[in-house]
């Protein structure tokens, strides 16, 4: 059972975000892994998750988004969770960090809570730069959640590599994708390659047009007309 907010809160700082001892916490159920995305967000996931047979999430921290796509996937499809962990400064702030124990028995976790409830996705685990996964990659993707390294060089290889295996009618999310936006949030990087290739004289790019956007994520489809169903036409 997981400590009370209250108690957790009256850690300091230097405790809270200590690498080691976040990941014996998050990994025994102690605390939660640390949500990275609004409720908004989480509920954008679930509509998208919840149609996939493929989803492929680039950038794994703590496992929270995973939790989410664990939930909502349907029975017998396949999440692909890729993160080489370790150090790497565009991927997080400064001084974070996860370990791949703490983030496969939080996933484990939503699986058999999934299970019981309508059937859990399989859960394929590939700690590993996205890079090298997509180039031994084969097979069409549903949905691609990009959230990995945030520098704009990595994020737009992520795009360009992970892009070409989303079929007609599939989906790319982009995490901290919306900084240039009035009512958005993000980070550079992410928000350069969006805006580069979906906002703009001469966007969208190659048939790709943006479905949905909250917060900070934007969601862009491949073919067709916009989903403007989904989220409510938000953003």
């Amino acid at each position: 059972m997981a400590l009370p907010r209250s108690v957790r809160r009256l850690a300091p700082a230097r405790l809270r975000d200590d690498v080691r001892l976040r990941a014996l916490g998050v990994g025994t159920g102690l605390i939660p892994a640390r949500t990275m995305h609004s409720p908004e967000e989480a509920e954008l996931l679930v509509e998208l998750a919840r149609r996939a047979r493929r989803v492929v999430e680039v950038g794994v921290y703590e496992g929270s988004s995973a939790e989410v796509l664990v939930a909502a996937m349907p029975a017998g499809a396949e999440l692909h969770l890729i993160d080489p962990f370790g150090h790497h400064p565009s991927a997080l702030p400064a001084g974070w960090g996860a370990t791949e124990w703490a983030g496969r028995r939080v996933v484990r976790r939503a699986q058999r809570r999934a299970a019981v409830a309508a059937g859990a996705p399989h859960v394929t685990w590939h700690i590993a730069l996205s890079e090298d996964v997509a180039r031994d990659w084969s097979g069409p993707v549903d949905l691609v959640f990009i959230d990995g390294d945030h520098s704009e060089q990595a994020c737009e290889l992520d795009w360009t590599l992970w892009s070409a295996f989303v079929p007609v009618g599939g989906h790319v999310a982009f995490h901290d994708a919306r900084a240039d936006q009035p009512d958005g949030r993000g980070l550079p990087g992410p928000t350069a390659v969006v805006s580069r290739h979906f906002r703009g004289a001469g966007a969208p790019d190659g048939g790709w047009e943006v479905a949905a956007e909250v917060d900070r994520t934007v969601v862009v489809r491949r073919g067709g007309k916009s989903a403007g169903a989904m989220a409510g036409g938000r953003g």
